[in-house]
């Protein structure tokens, strides 16, 4: 009987829910502006914050796809740079690997992983070379990691023992598929990479790509095939070392064993840094190791855009509480509307649970529609986001799979949103007093008090969305106007590799060809392009002097380079056909001010590594490196063409053509020049091109980010904040339109009005301001690493978004203005 009791319990909910359902979609059909509107602010709140979402579990949250990825740890070093700053690196060198294994090997297994490096590898004749990420791994990393072979077989340690005995190589399932359409033969196929052969061994499996989050390895090669004076070498650090425990090892018992082990290799090291000053040797000593938790993988990507995605969650967050306290206004107003309907239902008998359930799924109609639309917004806008935080030369890869996370995610989403936005105005319309209601008066619980404090609550937030993004569009700006101290238009580099070392003259001859031409003003030579990212960093030694503790650039070029890329010659000479490396250099102006104390060099001698060298001539500072929050460095500017001690010519493997050319786009004349170099034999091939232009602008991609995503939510922040102070006087109007009407009939001028409408209303948005600057201040300290010279404090960056805030909320208030001074006092004063 009870049982039965129950099922008939349940099928009356049944029928109940589904009436509501239908009746709720009626109503939304009814209100089409109002409710499009709310549906629509809602999808781009909710999709914004899935697609942050998908970004930030694809970059940081989703563990690698290996057996026990919660026992993975990435072993970092924490120490004082040269320019006075705590940095973190996670590279080692080989011989230190080596120590740390042997350290912990009882309670875990150590493997070494190079960076992922883009090179150049050919399956057939040498011109078909083509791009291909490339990882050096322990052989033992497969096994270690629980992964097995889609096809062959993978590394094993015996491939990993003996230094160049095993040339063979192990594709990913993701290379295999999109360069090869998972061809079967590809297994005991060659492919040539610099001078060796390498054999395919096997295909992993599909799920792995890679510990490098955010770049698909393409080549996994084993350690031991790395160059044999990198491996031996104690101060090329190169590699990471990851830590996988053992089951029941705990991490800190293996952090402080390493933790012994690194200060033993460090005092070992400095026998070999003779000329140290004693402050570079306390640093050196102060270097610390650390073992961080890397279930998601370790990579670079992480590291530059970690905190920049999640200070974009935080944005997006925000959004979406404006989002939810815009509808839940807005459901307020038409509950407020909606009284008599109300009172009508609870005068035949609705119980206040039924009012409850019915206003609340009036509000899942809503959620549901906002989620599916802001699902698709998010699908599209997730790989797009991807698409802007990479650069030609290093595209990001992340895998943004639709899977369980992701839905989860969603519908936790989709509940709290109709939570937050649905359960106020549910539980006013069901506390509606029949009496007040249909005779027209006030409800006396329909107070504003709480739509007041929603509105506040979204001009505070909408105030720090401002804030945080006119910072961020300051920063990028900053950014954008630092001087580079060269000229970048119309430059083209050519990155050309040599099968095998040429001699320098075989060099000078294709950069006569390219000279020849048409299009082409100007062709030089140098070993990399500016701000490309690479460097050589040595230390300076001044009149016997023990080496500096700032240390410098260097860089080789060729004659005709600094004119080429229109960097000023202040004093002395260019290089000439007959200078050498050694003995003369030419220096910057950075670098006489730091070794010279800032007077001209010109004439003077400064030694490098035991290597003396007259400097010859003085130019303006040139941004060499890709770090534009950094001062450009002390920079000393080298021949390119090297001599032995015997005095001869050394080949070259590698080197950089510098093209100027005469029409504004360069890449225009790109497969021109790539021929003409291949038309000269095939010693040298082009290994990429890349216009000077696109290579600054890739310095500041992270800033771009930050800055075109933060003004996207700032307004789409200040549209929602002005919906929703819209329906909040609205509300107030359609409140006390009996009132106004009054004041009207009694001679009220229209002054009085707009100033009894608004005042409250502006008084809301003056101390959501306040509550904002406070709230945005204090949101400084923890984006303040994201910022560039902008001080967020000034009064100019807290009087931006006032004043934005302000205009918006003049023109949120005047359609409810001019609702409230066409009030006709005759219709409000007869009576009903």
């Amino acid at each position: 009987m009870a049982k039965g009791y129950r099922w008939s319990g349940f099928a009356a909910w049944l029928d109940s829910f589904r009436a509501d359902a239908v009746f709720g979609w009626r109503q939304l059909k009814s209100r089409k502006v109002t409710s499009g509107a709310a549906i629509l602010s809602l999808a781009l709140a909710t999709g914004a914050c899935t697609a942050a979402f998908r970004l930030i579990d694809a970059l940081l949250l989703r563990p690698l796809p290996i057996s026990h990825p919660e026992r993975l740890y990435s072993v970092a070093f924490e120490g004082i740079g040269a320019d006075g700053r705590v940095s973190t690196y996670d590279s080692c060198s080989y011989p230190m690997f080596r120590q740390l294994r042997t350290a912990i090997q009882e309670q875990a297994e150590s493997v070494a992983v190079s960076y992922a490096e883009r090179i150049d590898l050919s399956y057939g004749r040498d011109e078909e070379m083509e791009k291909a990420y490339r990882q050096y791994v322990s052989g033992a990393i497969f096994e270690t990691f629980g992964l097995r072979p889609a096809r062959g077989r993978l590394l094993s340690a015996s491939d990993d023992a003996t230094p160049g005995a095993h040339p063979v190589a192990i594709l990913s399932h993701d290379y295999w598929t999109r360069r090869f359409a998972q061809d079967p033969n590809m297994i005991g196929r060659r492919f040539r990479m610099g001078d060796e052969l390498y054999q395919v061994i096997g295909v992993a499996e599909e799920r792995f790509t890679g510990t490098e989050t955010g770049t698909v390895t393409d080549v996994f090669l084993p350690m031991m095939m790395r160059t044999p004076r990198i491996l031996t070498s104690d101060s090329t650090f190169w590699l990471r070392t990851l830590v996988v425990l053992q089951p029941g090892a705990a991490a800190e018992p293996v952090r402080e064993r390493l933790r012994a082990t690194f200060r033993s290799i460090q005092q070992e090291r400095a026998k070999g840094l003779t000329g140290m000053s004693p402050r570079r040797l306390e640093q050196f000593f102060q270097e610390k190791l650390l073992l961080d938790p890397a279930a998601s993988g370790r990579s670079n990507l992480q590291r530059d855009y970690g905190r920049t995605l999640l200070a974009l969650g935080i944005l997006v967050l925000l959004v979406l509480l404006i989002a939810c306290a815009n509808v839940a206004n807005l459901m307020t107003a038409q509950a407020t509307a909606r009284a008599r309907e109300m009172a009508l239902r609870v005068s035949i008998g609705a119980g206040r649970w039924r009012l409850l359930q019915l206003v609340l799924v009036e509000c899942a109609w809503i959620a549901l529609l906002a989620t599916v639309i802001g699902g698709f917004f998010a699908w599209w806008s997730a790989p797009f986001l991807v698409g802007l935080i990479h650069s030609p030369d290093n595209p990001a890869r992340l895998v943004l799979p639709g899977d369980w996370r992701v839905a989860a995610f969603s519908l936790a989403l989709a509940c709290g949103v109709t939570f937050l936005f649905g359960l106020a105005p549910a539980l006013r319309a069901s506390a509606v007093q029949p009496v007040h209601a249909l005779k027209g008066g006030s409800d006396p619980h329909a107070r504003r008090r709480m739509m007041h404090a929603l509105i506040v609550l979204q001009v505070s937030f909408c105030f720090v969305i401002l804030f945080v993004a006119a910072l961020f569009a300051a920063s990028f700006d900053k950014l954008t106007r630092q001087p580079t101290g060269f000229s970048a238009e119309r430059i083209l580099n050519l990155q050309a590799i040599a099968l095998q070392p040429q001699s320098p003259a075989y060099w000078d001859q294709v950069a006569d060809r390219l000279r020849s031409v048409p299009g082409v003003e100007a062709v030089a030579q140098t070993v990399w392009p500016l701000m490309s990212g690479q460097s050589a960093v040595g230390t300076i030694v001044v009149n016997g002097a023990p080496p500096s503790e700032t240390p410098a650039d260097f860089l080789k070029i060729s004659p005709g380079w600094f004119s080429t890329m229109r960097i000023s010659l202040i004093e002395g000479r260019d290089f000439s056909p007959a200078d050498t490396n050694p003995p003369v250099a030419i220096v910057n102006q950075s670098f006489a001010k730091q070794f010279f104390n800032g007077e001209n060099p010109t004439g003077k001698w400064f030694e490098n590594e035991h290597r003396r060298f007259q400097i010859v001539g003085f130019v303006q500072d040139a941004r060499s490196r890709d770090d534009l929050r950094r001062p450009i460095r002390p920079t000393a500017y080298f021949p390119l063409h090297t001599v032995d001690t015997a005095g001869s010519f050394m080949p070259m493997g590698r080197g950089t053509f510098v093209v100027r050319t005469q029409a504004a786009n360069p890449m225009n004349l790109a497969p021109i020049l790539r021929q003409e170099v291949s038309g000269t034999g095939a010693a040298i091939y082009v290994s990429d091109i890349r216009a000077q232009v696109e290579i600054n602008l890739a310095r500041t991609v992270r800033e771009r980010l930050l800055a075109l995503l933060g003004m996207f939510f700032a307004v789409l922040a200040m549209l929602l904040a002005g919906i929703g102070l819209y329906g909040v006087l609205d509300y107030g109007v359609l409140q006390r339109r009996r009132e106004i009407g009054i004041r009207l009939a009694i001679g009220a001028q229209a002054s009085d009005i707009v100033r009894r409408v608004t005042g409250e209303a502006m008084a809301m948005v003056m101390v959501g301001a306040v509550a904002g600057i406070v709230l945005g201040v204090a949101a400084l300290r923890y984006i303040e690493t994201l910022l560039y010279e902008v001080k967020g404090t000034g009064v100019g960056m807290l009087l931006i978004p006032s004043l934005i805030l302000v205009t918006a909320s003049s023109l949120a208030m005047l359609p409810a203005v001019i609702r409230a001074v066409r009030i006709d006092p005759v219709a409000m004063l007869r009576p009903d």
